[in-house]
């Protein structure tokens, strides 16, 4: 006797529906990323054809998607270009500016900054502030930090800016994933919260905290002109000189943290085994040679000096300055040469600390650069100073804190009104 099989009906219609709405929402909110990044990596701002052009989606789903984003204050109208062909002119689309922002924050050995940028890379407020962290209390320290923060918030709303998230950057090692700190020697910092220790008035409700290495953070910048945008040059190895010395390799925009993202520790290379003591315990290591408090001392200078002194002893004639700057270009060179032949990089960028002394420190760089890279009779490796900030990781905090809306709008439109309400 045959028996008849009952076939699944599959799940009820109404869970059907729910995974129909799911994915409808899956791919709206694709969509709106994919025309987000078009326009904000564009140079020039897009029509709504060319941008359906360059995404391959219809007229009629790109204009619904840029009218949510104009809404959301992400992109804006610019006049019409009026050419004098038939037809109605196109309205040229681009990111808005001073409506959402993101806050960059930098604590340093001897400085803290904040930095609040828009959508179009505009500064909206900013703030620094001298001082002396050098083995100081985490708690009180980040509590000023976090006060830093909420003047900077409060002055972005009255200027009509919804602060959209935050980036702090530290000189340490950070575990960017967990939001922590687990050393900074020269702050003498252990296993520190950040977010925690910043008041819970730092930053708006729904706000995000993200804290990573500081020098990882100033070369995310350098690599961006804007938000959502590459710069022309965006691989390269970064080496920073506030107080100790740290690096960042990039590449193609983005900056390669390594494994856990702690790569780039340049400044605890060991030059020479038996060398100077360092703030980590170890001896010879490059920041004991190009670290600010060590150059100023070989130097005949207080620990403190600042550059404006080192630079007038230098023009003086000096030569305990001239052999200590001497002396930190052949340690760098040695460590550069190093990085050079691990990672294959044809430029370094030169950024705070030594900015102002590219042109002392060039030739010995150079030089070793020239002897220790076994490349070297194939390809050259360029050496550039970054362009002047006083605080390179509040300026690349803040454009990679928007990078998060950028990559996102669903979740930054989607956010309810008393997070991103402006005043």
């Amino acid at each position: 006797m045959s028996r008849s099989v009952r076939r699944s009906a599959g799940p009820p219609l109404e869970r059907r529906a729910d995974r129909g709405a799911a994915r409808q929402s899956s791919l709206r909110e694709h969509n709106l990323a994919v025309v987000c990044r078009t326009v904000f990596a564009s140079p020039v701002p897009l029509s709504r054809a060319r941008l359906a052009a360059e995404t391959g989606m219809t007229r009629s789903t790109v204009s619904r998607l840029t009218e949510e984003l104009v809404r959301a204050g992400l992109i804006t109208e610019r006049d019409a270009d009026d050419s004098g062909r038939p037809g109605r002119p196109a309205v040229p689309l681009a990111p808005a500016s001073g409506s959402v922002a993101g806050l960059g924050l930098h604590v340093n050995v001897d400085y803290m900054a904040g930095r609040v940028t828009d959508l179009t890379g505009g500064v909206i407020a900013e703030e620094h502030v001298t001082g002396d962290f050098e083995e100081s209390d985490a708690a009180e320290v980040l509590g000023r930090a976090g006060e830093l923060a909420a003047r900077l918030v409060r002055r972005s709303e009255l200027a009509g800016a919804r602060v959209a998230r935050a980036c702090l950057g530290l000189p340490g090692l950070v575990d960017a994933d967990a939001g922590r700190l687990l050393l900074a020697p020269n702050l003498g910092w252990q296993d520190v919260v950040p977010r925690a220790l910043m008041g819970e008035d730092a930053l708006p409700a729904g706000v995000e905290l993200d804290v990573d290495n500081d020098a990882h953070i100033a070369a995310y910048g350098i690599a961006h002109a804007a938000p959502g945008r590459v710069a022309e040059r965006s691989t390269f190895v970064y080496v920073a000189g506030d107080i100790g010395v740290g690096a960042a390799i990039v590449s193609a925009g983005r900056v390669v943290g390594g494994q856990h993202g702690w790569a780039g520790e340049i400044g605890h290379v060991s030059i020479e085994p038996g060398g100077p003591s360092c703030h980590c315990g170890a001896r010879g290591c490059l920041e004991a040679y190009a670290g600010k408090h060590a150059v100023m001392s070989a130097a005949g200078l207080p620990a403190t000096a600042s550059s404006a002194a080192l630079r007038a002893a230098l023009e003086g004639g000096e030569p305990a300055a001239r052999a200590a700057v001497e002396r930190a270009a052949w340690a760098l060179g040695i460590a550069l040469a190093s990085t050079v032949n691990i990672v294959d990089a044809d430029e370094i960028v030169l950024g705070t600390g030594f900015v102002p002394f590219v042109d002392e420190l060039r030739p010995a760089i150079e030089e070793q650069l020239a002897v220790r890279t076994l490349a070297g009779p194939w390809s050259s490796v360029a050496l550039r100073a970054a362009l002047p900030d006083p605080a390179p990781a509040a300026t690349g905090g803040a454009l990679r804190a928007l990078e998060a809306v950028i990559a996102d709008p669903a979740s930054w439109i989607g956010k309810p009104a008393s997070a991103t309400a402006a005043v």
